[in-house]
């Protein structure tokens, strides 16, 4: 704690002002008289841009050295991440951690890697099948978030970057880069959840391009874009749409929209589960979303997609648990108001007003 008060060069008085704390206080609090409280904690960390578990233990955590050490887009995801990653170790030591709910591979595994991830993908089905939902027509953010338990961000990154998956400090995270080819989007969203499910690395995995040909000779990539694969496009529901309707090029541009991924992620995908062969799926690949999306007479829907993939997306759970912990007493409001990018007093006004309408904004 001392070192962030010489680092901030601000006095004693004016680092417990910022902190929300007399100077006193301070004092007695750095002499171990009276220890700060998880909301005096809470205040700092978020005041001054450091977590909880860094003001308690003075390590930082390998995420942030990565963030420090990295330049370019990648850099600017891995400082997005980290905050995240900051708030969530946050919120844990005030009772609210990650929501994971990891699942096992079933059986039929195989050697190779990509059998690995298929069989991933198998469990993860009937995780979400379990819960009612449905991987091509519910939103796949919050359909993550609620059978998963891990957060999805999207932030306007740019090029140079498609997505990462963050497993620090209890933090289970998926950062995406806000695109006009929401296609891509949702396969790299696939990806990384492949990443955290197969527990690849420590910390931080991150994809400047999922299509990167050299990347695509690593292993844990092979698992994680076979995983995607088969998330997204789910045999027996894939072979069960072919079968009810000879494939044409019209049947296969409607499959495609059905089921939200790219003509030549569906081409490979019927390939390997031997519907087409070697030359229709060549014949395929070569559309792109924007034809398939126009032949089969759903531009407007494309465009409806390609919308909400431009957007910056919150993590739904690290925002809901923010919530929660002001709402309990837990935090103060500052946290939360930081996370929506707000002013704090109008936030205050605005959910008290919530109240006084019973709930309702």
């Amino acid at each position: 704690m001392r070192s962030l008060i010489d680092e901030s060069g601000l006095s004693l008085r004016d680092f417990a002002d910022q902190a929300d704390l007399d100077a006193e206080q301070l004092t007695e609090c750095l002499s171990g008289t009276n220890p700060f409280s998880s909301v005096d904690l809470a205040v700092i960390a978020d005041e001054f841009h450091v977590s909880m578990d860094w003001l308690l233990t003075g390590a930082e955590q390998p995420l942030a050295v990565a963030a420090r050490t990295t330049t370019g887009k990648a850099a600017e995801a891995l400082a997005v991440a980290r905050d995240y990653v900051a708030r969530r170790a946050d919120l844990d030591k005030l009772g609210y951690p990650q929501p994971w709910r990891p699942v096992s591979p079933t059986a039929r595994s195989g050697n190779g890697y990509a059998a690995q991830g298929e069989a991933l993908a198998r469990s993860a089905l009937k995780a979400v099948q379990h819960q009612g939902r449905s991987v091509p027509q519910d939103g796949l953010p919050e359909m993550i978030e609620a059978v998963f338990g891990a957060d999805v961000a999207v932030e306007p990154m740019g090029d140079g970057f498609d997505g990462l998956a963050a497993m620090g400090q209890g933090a289970k995270l998926i950062v995406l880069s806000t695109t006009s080819n929401p296609a891509r989007q949702r396969f790299t969203l696939a990806h990384e959840l492949g990443h955290l499910l197969a527990d690849d690395d420590q910390d931080i995995h991150l994809d400047r391009d999922i299509f990167d040909q050299a990347q695509k000779k690593d292993p844990s990539e092979q698992r994680a874009n076979a995983f995607a694969s088969a998330l997204l496009l789910p045999e027996q529901s894939l072979r069960d749409a072919v079968s009810a309707a000879k494939l044409t090029r019209e049947t296969f541009s409607a499959l495609c929209c059905d089921f939200r991924v790219s003509p030549e992620t569906m081409a490979y995908r019927l390939l390997k589960l031997r519907v087409i062969d070697a030359g229709a799926c060549d014949y395929y690949k070569r559309m792109t979303v924007r034809e398939a999306a126009a032949v089969a007479g759903r531009a407007d829907e494309l465009d409806q997609r390609i919308a909400a993939s431009e957007k910056k997306r919150l993590p739904g759970l690290l925002a809901r648990d923010t919530r929660a912990a002001y709402e309990a007493g837990r935090a103060t409001l500052r946290p939360y108001a930081s996370l929506l990018g707000v002013d704090v007093d109008k936030l205050r006004e605005q959910l008290a007003a919530e109240q006084d309408n019973g709930g309702a904004a």
